[in-house]
């Protein structure tokens, strides 16, 4: 049952039209050459297994024909001494092939894994933005290991199958070649079963890992904390449970469609295999008989056939099994050769990290389109960009001094985020310049910019971790002194100290089991950590309730004191003290100046301004 499994490997037969991209065989060898020595070692051993093959039939011969109809016990028990022998050869040289092909596939999926995984963590935040994150995480895990197979169960498949079959072949031929006549006019019929359910289980198991994504992907949305909260508000629990059961009974259906396939295959496969065995026992009784056939040439002959037939299927199906091997490889390469719009030049040179200037001069900017950072495979539920990207940003200009507040004002969408966005260079820009310190950020080592640039979104993210590793994300070597001085500075030691497992608590996915005012404060608490010069703080206060607003305000007082800050601002009675307030509409800098100054202005900034008064006043 194991070989015909092997045999009976699902195969897309789609992958037969695919054209690999050029140089997709030079890569693919680039990826094993450090496994070279063990790669040949692998085959050698491979190779010796399948000289095997034959040997134990022939033994089986020397005994029947050598031994018992001559009467000769002593090598009769010689005889079964070197079967016995052979068995525990096979079992070394399938536990050293298991040893290399492991060792060998293993570094592999190592060596793609950790080249895919540190690719990606260096392409742009477009790219996360458009990517589907199922469809990403499957190039490190079913692709990876879809291409290792290429050196291990194909590689060895192909070697193996084509000397087995050519031994097996000639050493049938030496023995009687009518019978070998009649095993290979038996093939296309033992084939055909094993085509049809190839090409049935295919399809099937095809559509079944199809409803297995789906119910994947509903699970994942589900059973996190936002999705549950949205089932539970909405009262859809019965509805869910009802689309569930759906997928689930179709993956249920499926799953019975494959089995009766596979056991139609297994019953043909047995059935071919009786035919034939009757047929060689009857035709090579009839010449044993007759005296043209030894007894045991017959034995021998019956034992080398039942090992033809299986690797003549495999290879059968060799095109599409190392078809699907470099489709994988090639899939893989397709993440790695995605190009990172965020490089960091050969001579960029540090920013100093007493840097605490930020300009922006005459800059201009667009969002990149699909095809400069996303690959169509990894948006399957996008919609396609039809329509050219437009300057989000037209000519902005400005100065935040070292020490200053700029605060960026306006109405949602107006193009306040993508400027803090290009201080921190999550972008580049398209024309213009962003300076830090007086150096070009295109032009700066990234990592001096990241210790130099903190940054707090609105909605702060936090691993599904304990707070001290939270908080050390930002300073792996922080003592446990550090952290609470900086907890105490962000308004929130109280808590955590009153929680029972303290600095260890869990927070939970995305944070959810604190409020949204102590995910802010716990992140305010990490960039106390980083210490930069410069702080970006991008609407950090919009979404919370005025008890939590004022204690991450004063939170914020003690992380903003002394340090240059550019913040986007929801209320604006926030920023009535900043050096600078920057209006922005439509991607531009329509007004400038302090609070006093733009309110005498009487314009966008004054009609803001009153605006979100004449809610307090009325209450």
């Amino acid at each position: 049952m194991g070989e015909h499994m092997r045999m009976l490997r699902i195969r897309d037969e789609s992958v037969k039209s695919k054209r690999l991209a050029p140089g997709t065989f030079r890569r693919v060898a680039g990826f094993a050459k450090p496994y070279t020595g063990g790669i040949l070692w692998f085959l050698l051993l491979v190779i010796f297994s399948s000289v095997l093959v034959v040997a134990t039939p022939l033994v089986f011969k020397m005994i029947i024909d050598d031994g018992v109809l001559k009467g000769d016990s002593s090598l009769v028990t010689w005889l079964a001494l070197l079967v016995a022998l052979i068995a525990f050869v096979e079992a070394a040289l399938t536990l050293a092939q298991r040893y290399l092909s492991s060792r060998i596939g293993e570094g592999l999926i190592y060596d793609l894994r950790t080249q895919v995984f540190s690719h990606v963590q260096r392409l742009p935040v477009a790219f996360f933005t458009r990517a589907q994150t199922g469809a990403l995480v499957s190039r490190l895990n079913s692709d990876v290991i879809g291409a290792q197979r290429a050196f291990t169960s194909t590689l060895s498949g192909v070697v193996s199958n084509l000397i087995s079959v050519v031994l097996v072949a000639i050493t049938m031929v030496a023995l009687s070649w009518q019978i070998t006549l009649l095993a290979f006019a038996l093939v296309p019929v033992f084939l055909l079963p094993a085509r049809w359910a190839g090409r049935r289980l295919a399809a099937l198991s095809r559509e079944q890992m199809q409803v297995n994504a789906e119910l994947s992907t509903t699970m994942t949305e589900r059973f996190n904390v936002g999705g549950a909260m949205l089932v539970k508000l909405f009262g859809r629990a019965a509805d869910e449970d009802v689309e569930f059961s759906d997928k689930a009974a179709t993956v249920r259906q499926l799953g019975v469609r494959i089995a009766m396939s596979s056991r139609i295959f297994f019953s043909a496969l047995t059935l071919v295999a009786a035919l034939a065995t009757a047929l060689v026992y009857g035709i090579g009784g009839h010449l044993a008989v007759d005296g043209s056939l030894t007894v045991g040439t017959l034995l021998a002959l019956a034992a080398l056939m039942s090992r033809l037939y299986a690797p003549l299927t495999g290879l059968s199906n060799v095109h599409v099994d190392v078809m699907t091997a470099l489709v994988s490889f090639e899939r893989v390469f397709e993440v790695l050769d995605l190009p990172s719009m965020i490089q960091e030049r050969e001579d960029a040179v540090p920013v100093p990290p007493d840097s605490a200037s930020v300009e922006f001069d005459h800059v201009r900017f667009r969002y990149p389109g699909a095809d400069e950072v996303s690959l169509a495979s990894l948006e399957t539920v996008a919609a396609p960009n039809g329509t050219p990207n437009t300057e989000v940003l037209t000519d902005i200009t400005f100065r935040a001094e070292p020490g200053q507040l700029v605060a960026l004002v306006g109405p949602s969408g107006a193009g306040k985020t993508t400027i803090t966005n290009l201080v921190t260079r999550l972008y580049d820009t398209t024309g213009g310049t962003v300076r830090i310190g007086g150096v070009d950020v295109v032009d700066a080592t990234l990592d001096s910019l990241h210790d130099v640039v903190g940054y707090v979104t609105q909605d702060a993210h936090l691993f599904h971790d304990s707070i001290r590793n939270n908080l050390r994300y930002a300073r792996p070597e922080a003592t446990d002194t550090e952290l609470v001085t900086v907890l105490r500075a962000a308004q929130i030691w109280d808590l955590v100290a009153g929680l029972p497992d303290g600095l260890d608590t869990v927070v939970g996915d995305r944070g959810y089991r604190l409020s949204g005012g102590e995910r802010q404060r716990l992140a305010i608490a990490r960039l106390l950590l980083k210490a930069p010069q410069i702080v970006v703080l991008d609407e950090a206060t919009a979404h919370l309730d005025s008890e939590s607003e004022a204690a991450v305000h004063r939170a914020l007082d003690t992380a903003l004191a002394g340090r240059t800050s550019l913040v986007i601002a929801h209320r604006l009675s926030t920023v009535r003290n900043a050096s600078q307030i920057l209006v922005i509409d439509d991607g531009r800098i329509v007004e400038r100046g302090t609070h006093d100054e733009l309110l005498a202005l009487g314009g966008t900034y004054a009609d803001l301004y009153s605006t979100q008064l004449a809610p307090a006043a009325v209450g």
